[in-house]
């Protein structure tokens, strides 16, 4: 099991469309032009930026001059909004199996591995909260 890249796919995309389309809400770009920023397959991109608009974080525009668009300002798209619209499974996950309820550990430990879990998942997302699209392009093109 290797690591998700999709929240630093998603930030890259919003990061480099917050460059190329400063000031212009109503600039479209293409799946094809963001891929060639990450240097992905288009198709990744899609995938992606579907699950941003469904959170409402970007724009899709079909037909004559199809493309995406930023939904809101670069200042007000946080990480966290981010990583809740593109990582659907928890940070760290139980065990699919049920444990083996004889012993005393196993029965025990799914509490108490679920709350801590939930604290620290949401100790990141308190980070990622603090950090927005236009802090990152900040301080990547500084």
């Amino acid at each position: 099991m290797g690591a998700s890249s999709r929240m630093t796919v998603a930030t890259h995309a919003l990061t480099w469309m917050a460059l190329v389309c400063p000031g212009r809400p109503d600039r479209i770009v293409t799946s094809d032009q963001i891929a060639s920023s990450v240097n992905t397959n288009p198709v990744v991109i899609r995938r992606v930026l579907g699950s941003l608009r469904d959170a409402g974080l970007v724009v899709s525009q079909r037909g004559q001059g199809a493309g995406w668009r930023l939904a809101r300002a670069p200042e007000t798209i946080t990480l966290r909004d981010v990583y809740l619209a593109v990582e659907p499974d928890p940070l760290i996950a139980l065990h699919a199996a049920t444990p083996n309820q004889e012993c005393p550990v196993a029965r025990g430990i799914p509490p108490v591995l679920r709350e801590a879990y939930g604290r620290a998942e949401e100790s990141m997302k308190a980070e990622l909260a603090a950090v927005t699209v236009a802090d990152v392009l900040r301080d990547t093109v500084a």
